[in-house]
C-alpha cells in the first residue's frame, strides 16, 4: 500500500444508474476474479501489470483537498456522488481506508449531496450518525460461502456483509444491494428466490449478469437464464414494493427499473 496525489477525483460516470464518482483508491485488496472489470481495464491500460498489484492498493493522499475545491466549484450540478465504481470504499480489514472514506462522504454531504455506496467488506456502524441521504449498498450475488472465497477470495464473509448492511436498514438508513455479477448455473448451483429473501429488508435491489467470463457464453440458453432472473427479481420486488434496477444487456425486452412510491 503506497500514497499518491492526484490532479483530480470528482468525475462523471457513464455507468447507466450513476451521476458523479469519486476513487480515492486506486487498486482493491479483495481481489475478485470473475473477472473483476475494475482490474481489466487497469491492467489493459498498464495501471496494474498483476492482480497482486491491483491487491496493493495506493491511496490518494490530497483527496480531501481535492474534494473541497471541486465541491466548491462543481456542487450545483452534482446529484450523487458514487464511492466507488474501480475500487472499494470499504475494503475489508483496512480500518484507515474505511476512516478515510467517511471523512470523504461527510465532505460531500456537507452540500447536502448523497453518496452511494457499495462495498464488499463491512459497513461500519458509526454510518448512521451520517446524513440520512446517503445509500448504503453491499454486493451480494451468492449466500454460498465457498463461492465467496473462490470469486471474492479477501472480500468480508457473506454473513458479516449482511448483518452490516441490515443494521443500517434498522437504524433508518438507506439500503441497496448490487446483484452482479450474477453468475450461471454452470459456475455456481443456487436459488435466486433465496437470495433474495435474504435482502427483503433492502430498499433497491440492482440486478446484472456476469460479463467477461467463457464459462457464461458457453452456458446452453444463458440469455434465457437471465431473462428468468430477471422476472423472478422484478415479481420479487413489486410484490414487496422495493425498487429494482435490471442492468442493460442483462434481459432481452423487458422492464429495466421501477421507482416505488
Amino acid at each position: 500500500m503506497t500514497n499518491q496525489k492526484r490532479k483530480t477525483l470528482l468525475y462523471k460516470t457513464g455507468v447507466e444508474y450513476g451521476d458523479y464518482t469519486i476513487n480515492p483508491y486506486i487498486g482493491c485488496s479483495h481481489g475478485c476474479t470473475y473477472p473483476c472489470y475494475a482490474y481489466m481495464m487497469a491492467h489493459r491500460f498498464g495501471k496494474a501489470k498483476s492482480i497482486t498489484e491491483w491487491e496493493d492498493f495506493k491511496i490518494c493522499e490530497n483527496a480531501e483537498t481535492l474534494l473541497r475545491n471541486e465541491l466548491k466549484r462543481m456542487h450545483s450540478k452534482i446529484k450523487s456522488v458514487q464511492l466507488c465504481f474501480s475500487t472499494d470504499p470499504f475494503m475489508y480489514g483496512h480500518d484507515d481506508i474505511s476512516n478515510i472514506s467517511i471523512k470523504l462522504i461527510k465532505i460531500i454531504n456537507e452540500y447536502n449531496i448523497p453518496c452511494y455506496i457499495l462495498t464488499k467488506g463491512i459497513l461500519p456502524k458509526e454510518l448512521i450518525q451520517l446524513n440520512k441521504i446517503n445509500f448504503y449498498g453491499i454486493t451480494y450475488v451468492s449466500n454460498n460461502e465457498d463461492f465467496r472465497k473462490k470469486y471474492e477470495c479477501h472480500a468480508a464473509p457473506l454473513k458479516e456483509r449482511l448483518l452490516a448492511l441490515k443494521y443500517l436498514s434498522d437504524n433508518g438508513c438507506n439500503t441497496w444491494v448490487s446483484m452482479e455479477p450474477y453468475p450461471t448455473p454452470n459456475i455456481i448451483q443456487q436459488d435466486l428466490q433465496s437470495i433474495l429473501e435474504d435482502v427483503y429488508f433492502v430498499d433497491k435491489i440492482v440486478f446484472g449478469r456476469l460479463h467477461y467470463n467463457k464459462l457464461v457464453s458457453s452456458f446452453t440458453g444463458y440469455q434465457d437464464f437471465y431473462n428468468e432472473c430477471g422476472e423472478t427479481v422484478i415479481n420479487y420486488c413489486s410484490k414487496n414494493k422495493i425498487n429494482y434496477h435490471i442492468k442493460k444487456g442483462t434481459i432481452i425486452n423487458g422492464m429495466s427499473s421501477n421507482e416505488v412510491k
